[in-house]
């Protein structure tokens, strides 16, 4: 069955159009259209409605190993009121189950934000429960996005980078946990609120200058800003070397579910390397399209789109090793073979890379 957003009803009053995404009816894009959206991150402030983002709680003394275990990166890089983007591996070839954001919220507790589809998957690796359905969440993202939040949610405002803490929600709403983190490649944070003041604290942020946002400008933000999206850069048989993730790595711990595969993987080399794509015109390349050598094969694409902030097609590819930040492509285009230049994401030099995710 698919699940609708607290915010849901806002959405729509907003002439949204709505779309299934993993499981969830959400906001494709608000009337203005995508190009408006995604400017309006850029330049000002956006509001996305991310509720569709699963939530596993892991509490108690056993949080703390359980995640060491299941998870490729080393929580021992951070402390309590950090966040860490961190790998859910295949045990057997290492490749990417989930990629998800873990929330450090207090000694015992660890919100674990995996991929909407994937939030059953990420619960039964790790045990803990799906408190999903307890809250909603909101993502203020954009250069101004803290000067809205201060006149809305003041504490909210001060919550820094890849920091987590818990503030006075909204009036009537408890506490709301709120992370500096975001998916856009600009500043922001994300904000869990119970479902039932969601819809209010929406409405201010949008009184206070925060631009609704949909699926498509999210999908934009983070291609500019050169992150990953599950199913596309990560997923069945990509490993986090092969997308250029080896930092998610804690390589020093005693063991941890992939580890092994994943330490041969490295000892050979990876066999192919996510590369970015920057095309000569407007036309976006787009997932499964192949880039040709001197008529020989050399990769695929795994996401494209075409770049507002550019104003030029953008991908990101998975190539084989020998292909080169510099070197020239084609992509066959619907039958048009396109040339396109091998760049080294992200596109934007203050996209923010690492402190984000799908």
């Amino acid at each position: 069955m698919t699940r609708c957003s607290p915010l849901d009803a806002e959405h729509r009053r907003l002439g949204a159009k709505m779309v299934d995404f993993g499981g969830w009816t959400m906001p494709l894009s608000y009337p203005d259209g995508t190009v408006a959206e995604h400017r309006a991150c850029r330049s000002g402030a956006a509001v996305f409605d991310v509720s569709h983002l699963g939530t596993v709680r892991l509490s108690g003394a056993g949080a703390f190993p359980a995640l060491q275990t299941g998870l490729s990166n080393d929580l021992r890089r951070i402390t309590p009121g950090r966040t860490q983007y961190s790998h859910l591996l295949d045990p057997t070839d290492a490749s990417v189950l989930d990629d998800v954001i873990v929330w450090w919220v207090a000694p015992e507790r660890f919100d674990v934000m995996p991929n909407a589809s994937n939030t059953a998957r990420v619960r039964e690796a790790l045990g803990g429960s799906d408190v999903t359905a307890e809250r909603a969440v909101l993502a203020v993202q954009g250069p101004q996005a803290r000067t809205v939040l201060a006149a809305v949610l003041p504490e909210a405002a001060l919550v820094a980078r890849s920091a987590v803490t818990e503030v006075a929600g909204p009036v009537g709403g408890g506490k709301a946990v709120v992370a500096g983190t975001g998916y856009t490649g600009e500043d922001g944070v994300e904000i869990a609120v119970a479902p039932e003041v969601a819809p209010e604290l929406w409405r201010a942020l949008v009184r206070g200058g925060a631009t609704p946002a949909g699926l498509g400008a999210r999908d934009t933000l983070r291609l500019e800003a050169g992150l990953p999206l599950h199913g596309h850069e990560l997923g069945p048989g990509i490993t986090p070397l092969q997308a250029g993730l080896g930092w998610v790595v804690g390589w020093d711990k005693d063991d941890f579910a992939g580890k092994a595969p994943l330490a041969a993987e490295r000892a050979r080399g990876p066999r192919r390397r996510l590369r970015g794509l920057l095309l000569e015109g407007r036309r976006p390349p787009r997932q499964g399209q192949a880039l040709v050598v001197a008529g020989r094969t050399v990769g695929h694409v795994t996401s494209g789109n075409f770049s507002p902030t550019l104003a030029r097609g953008i991908g990101l590819c998975l190539a084989h090793p020998e292909v080169e930040v510099g070197d020239a492509v084609e992509i066959d285009l619907r039958g048009k073979p396109t040339s396109a230049v091998v760049v080294k994401p992200p596109f934007l030099p203050r996209a923010a890379v690492g402190t984000m995710r799908a």
